[in-house]
């Protein structure tokens, strides 16, 4: 009987320190940013022409869009970094006399148009305006090596972590004694929206022929990196 009753009496004090002795969980998330300069820009730009006659409305694009082309491959772009990026026809409708008539048709075809030559982007432009085109719908920016801006990230991301344990360790009156769990939730990356170009001879009329034209700034990216840790404390 003593025997039992000295048993139980040591379950109960191994099950006491152990309680006294376990380690608290603190779960964190943290994230970090790098900077890359974009060494790819994507043009979208086309024609839209009007007509009475589809077929003279789609034959205006087809026409205009050649003449796009030749202009850009003269200027050293390369065939297969123009590509079609959007076709589309519809009609006009004129309501007048309240009755629904096609008064005429909207054609519009725009070319995707790869660069990395980053400084002849804006030249680019101003030559495909020159050879026809009327619509220009944005550039988007890009980099092709973000390897080292990607690691970076990370180590951002897992030292903001630790910071904000550690706070909130301190706060609680514990102190960190390891990493349980590390978890990347994911690294993307992105960039300034369209509007990193200006056409200062649509603002400046005032400006010589020299200094008139369109003027494109390589958007910097940003490389964002999130982690979640589990740290104990204790």
């Amino acid at each position: 009987m003593k025997k039992t009753a000295a048993t139980i009496l040591m379950v109960l004090f191994l099950l006491v320190t152990g309680v006294a002795g376990a380690e608290t969980q603190i779960v964190v998330s943290g994230s970090g940013e790098t900077q890359v300069t974009a060494d790819t820009a994507v043009i979208s730009l086309g024609v839209s022409a009007r007509d009475q006659d589809v077929l003279k409305a789609q034959q205006k694009v087809n026409a205009t869009i050649a003449a796009i082309r030749k202009a850009l491959t003269e200027q050293g772009v390369k065939e297969d970094c123009i590509n079609t990026d959007y076709l589309n026809i519809y009609a006009v409708y004129d309501y007048a006399n309240e009755s629904e008539q096609i008064a005429a048709y909207n054609a519009n075809s725009t070319l995707a148009v790869r660069v990395t030559d980053m400084e002849s982007t804006g030249t680019l432009i101003d030559a495909a305006f020159a050879a026809g085109a009327n619509t220009l719908n944005g550039i988007s920016f890009s980099a092709s090596h973000t390897e080292e801006a990607k690691a970076e990230s990370l180590r951002k991301a897992v030292a903001q972590a630790r910071a904000h344990a550690e706070v909130l360790a301190e706060a609680a009156g514990l102190r960190i004694t390891g990493m349980e769990v590390i978890s990347d939730q994911g690294v993307y990356s992105y960039g300034n929206s369209v509007g990193n170009f200006s056409a200062k001879s649509m603002y400046a009329a005032e400006e010589t022929e020299e200094d008139a034209g369109t003027v494109v700034q390589a958007a910097k990216l940003i490389v964002n990196a999130t982690v979640s840790i589990t740290f104990t404390a204790e």
